[in-house]
């Protein structure tokens, strides 16, 4: 994680926990004058609503604009993971162990960046994942972006 993303974060994990949602994520793109924040939040009692997401970024804009942890124009965005929620941490690919899951490295792994398949579950600091039924102990330091595969039925 980037020191960016980890000051957002620690700025970010309180006003999302104090209002009663579960931090599940951040991502931060900078796109030269102009960027976009968005940062995740689930409850998984009652799910995220258009409300919840609103009373996030009203407390998080207000942080936001005193602390000014970034110095270009920026679009702040809240939202729930959604179906095909990303992994942030590897508590949540061990959560998510049994689904499906596409992964996207950094640099190639045994020549290929893009693996989809089973996630197994986690050993120490790899995530592992099961693409035809071929094991794969993926780094997790070399994960660029990870979504889990919504199973429509």
């Amino acid at each position: 994680m980037s020191a960016k993303l980890k000051q957002l974060e620690e700025m970010l994990r309180p006003i999302v926990e104090g209002l009663g949602y579960e931090f599940w994520g951040i991502e931060f793109r900078s796109q030269g004058h102009h960027s976009l924040l968005r940062v995740f939040i689930d409850d998984a009692e009652n799910g995220i609503g258009i409300e919840d997401c609103e009373k996030v970024s009203r407390q998080a804009s207000g942080v936001m604009d005193v602390e000014d942890p970034i110095q270009t124009e920026y679009t702040l965005e809240v939202s729930s993971p959604g179906m095909d929620r990303p992994l942030f941490r590897l508590e949540q690919y061990e959560a998510f162990a049994g689904h499906q899951v596409q992964i996207k490295l950094r640099m190639a792994f045994e020549g290929r960046r893009k693996f989809q398949g089973l996630i197994k579950g986690v050993e120490g600091d790899d995530v592992v994942v099961v693409v035809d039924d071929h094991e794969y102990l993926l780094p997790f330091d070399s994960i660029e972006k990870a979504n889990i595969v919504p199973v429509f039925e």
